[in-house]
């Protein structure tokens, strides 16, 4: 027996009009294009994301660029041909990704830069810390504490990643607000942790060897706080080095604990992606969203920690 005999027209109608309109409707893709898989921040970021696209009803993409600028631009590409309708970017050199951004929007297809700006882009949005500013709150942090606990006088070394422009800021404003306090602070040498873990630790072990008397350690990201972290307590040097940088890791926590680890900067990574997926669902509707979008951090220390364990169980 046919429908219509079963229905009455007008509910038939709307029955049928509704399963057309179900079948041609396709759930909204959005790509997340990120800059390794191996750090915690960065899965967190893919965790928020995944999480509020499933909520959206829509299907998340990531690429993984395995720390390689050039594969981003690539993966943007990629994903235009493939015409998603959004694209989440965590990028690595922010000027060099630009043309692609570039393409995106020309092609309809709107970015929401997350954790690193784009200087001028033609992305729709950016999510995340103002990694100046709270490089300075680090660095005041820092001085206040060479101040009340070293006696207004300490040496420090730096474990960055010089290819990461945030990295790279994250780092001038600690130097800047250090500098500025008055405080007998001596920088001395910067090795590039090239954001891996392992070349981070290699390169955190050389620094600490070639400067024996240095008494603090500053890192700008989760693989040089995992490294500097390692070195320090393969080195047995828990006793005569502090250590301050960015991004929670479990065992960062445990040198908290120790005390040795001063104070640590942690972000919201799972919010960010979560709010990136969010800006691109609004875009979606023909809503707007804002063109910068800060997300508060919090300096981590033996005061506060607990609250942040949970990340770790």
């Amino acid at each position: 027996m046919r429908l219509s005999q079963i229905l009455s027209g007008g509910v038939a109608a709307a029955v049928l009009t509704f399963a057309l309109g179900a079948a041609s409707a396709r759930a909204e893709t959005f790509a997340l294009v990120t800059i390794n898989s191996q750090a915690l921040f960065f899965n967190q970021i893919n965790d928020g994301a995944k999480a509020a696209a499933k909520a959206a009803g829509a299907e998340l993409v990531i690429f993984d660029a395995n720390n390689v600028p050039s594969a981003q631009n690539s993966a943007i590409e990629t994903y235009i041909t493939q015409k998603v309708d959004g694209i989440i970017l965590v990028a690595i050199d922010v000027n060099g990704v630009k043309p692609a951004i570039t393409e995106a929007k020309a092609a309809g297809i709107p970015v929401v830069a997350i954790d690193a700006q784009i200087p001028g882009g033609d992305n729709v949005s950016f999510i995340g810390v103002d990694n100046a500013k709270a490089g300075a709150d680090i660095g005041k942090f820092y001085a206040d504490y060479v101040k009340a606990e070293m006696g207004g006088e300490a040496t420090v070394g730096v474990v960055g990643a010089l290819n990461s422009f945030i990295q790279n800021q994250r780092l001038d404003g600690f130097k800047e607000a250090a500098t500025a306090s008055g405080e007998k602070i001596e920088f001395l040498d910067t090795v590039d942790g090239q954001n891996v873990q392992d070349v981070a630790l290699g390169a955190a072990e050389n620094l600490m060897t070639a400067n024996p008397g240095m008494k603090t350690l500053y890192a700008t990201g989760e693989p040089a706080l995992i490294g500097a972290v390692s070195a320090v307590e393969s080195q047995g040097r828990q006793a005569d080095v502090k250590v301050f940088g960015w991004d929670l890791t479990a065992q960062a926590v445990k040198g908290i604990d120790e005390g040795w680890v001063a104070g640590v900067v942690q972000q919201d990574p799972a919010g960010e992606g979560k709010a990136a997926v969010e800006a691109l669902v609004k875009l979606k509707k023909g809503e707007s969203v804002e063109p910068i979008i800060n997300v508060p951090v919090t300096i981590v220390t033996k005061a506060n920690v607990d609250q942040f364990r949970g990340m770790f169980k």
